[in-house]
Order: structure tokens, then C-alpha cells, then sequence
């Protein structure tokens, strides 16, 4: 079967998570989704890509985080998707992609699509605020992807009428 890779949009991401996810629900918000889908239009996968979880994970507007991913079993959807992410993420300008996976997960699909392991992360549960559920399942695997090189300072006009610059840190 061939796949083809799509945008989604988060409703049709979040579908597709609640029906196929072993252990996480849902996402409120994304920077984007994509789904993989046979020559019907079938859905088979789909990955979000979000903002870090994690404020520790570098500055937010050079890291994307895939927060969900699931497929139905269909051979190499994974694969597909977890490069489509990546491919997406690099022409949007990100230095990093990154996702967690659990620490009894072999990581096969991450690894052909050419991610690293940077060993075991957090193990705390994130949501200890009160009013919050917990997501954790323990202590997860940290994978990455380095994309491009980080961008220099953002320069814009002070006045849009004067030609002097001024230069803003991100």
C-alpha cells in the first residue's frame, strides 16, 4: 500500500488520536498536523506538532515537539510521519525537533527516520498544579533531530520611514 502524507487540521488530528491512542488524549492547541492516507483517502496516521511541553527544551519559537502520534498498524506510517514532521518543521525555520516516547518503546521508526536518542528525560508528572491531571507515565526517551542552525538576531526598522535598525532578541 503507498501512503501519502497531508495536512490536517487539529480536529481531525484529535479524531484520530482518540480512536488509535493506547495512553493520551487529545491536544488543545498545535503548530500543525499532518495525517498519512492511502490512494482512497484513507486515514491511517496521523502526527501533531506542537509547541514544548517542557520549558527546559530550548527557546520555544526554534523547537517543535511532536505531542501525539498514532497510526492504525499500517507499515512505515510511522516512519513517514515522523520524517513529514521533520521535513515541515526544518522549512518552517525550527532549529530542533524533538517527541518523548516511554522508555520500553524500541524507537525503530525514530531511528529510520533519522532521529537520536539523547537517553532518559522527566519521570515527573507535569500536571502537579492543582486543577490539572497528570500526564506522566514515568520516566520517557528524548529524541531529536537538528534541523538548522539557530537564526541570527531579528533586525527590524524603528521607524518605518527612518533607515536606522535596531536589533531584537528573540
Amino acid at each position: 500500500m503507498s501512503l501519502r502524507v497531508v495536512p490536517l487540521n487539529l480536529d481531525q488530528a484529535n479524531l484520530l488520536i482518540s480512536l488509535w491512542h493506547r495512553h493520551h488524549t487529545p491536544v488543545v492547541n498545535h503548530r500543525f498536523s499532518l495525517g498519512a492516507i492511502d490512494d482512497s483517502g484513507v486515514a491511517h496516521g496521523a502526527v501533531i506538532v506542537a509547541q514544548p511541553v517542557s520549558q527546559h527544551s530550548g527557546p520555544a519559537h526554534e523547537v517543535a515537539e511532536v505531542t501525539r502520534l498514532v497510526t492504525d498498524g499500517t507499515r512505515n506510517a510511522c516512519s513517514i510521519l515522523y520524517a513529514a514532521a521533520a521535513r515541515s518543521a526544518r522549512h518552517m525555520g525550527y532549529t530542533r525537533i524533538q517527541t518523548f516516547s516511554l522508555v520500553a518503546a524500541p524507537g525503530t521508526s525514530l531511528k529510520a527516520s533519522g532521529w537520536v536518542s539523547e537517553g532518559p528525560a522527566g519521570g515527573n508528572p507535569w500536571g502537579h498544579r492543582p486543577g490539572r491531571q497528570s500526564q506522566s507515565l514515568g520516566v520517557k526517551e528524548r529524541w531529536v533531530l537538528h534541523l538548522n542552525p539557530p537564526p541570527p538576531p531579528l533586525v527590524l526598522p524603528v521607524d518605518p520611514d527612518a533607515p536606522v535598525q535596531e536589533t531584537l532578541q528573540w
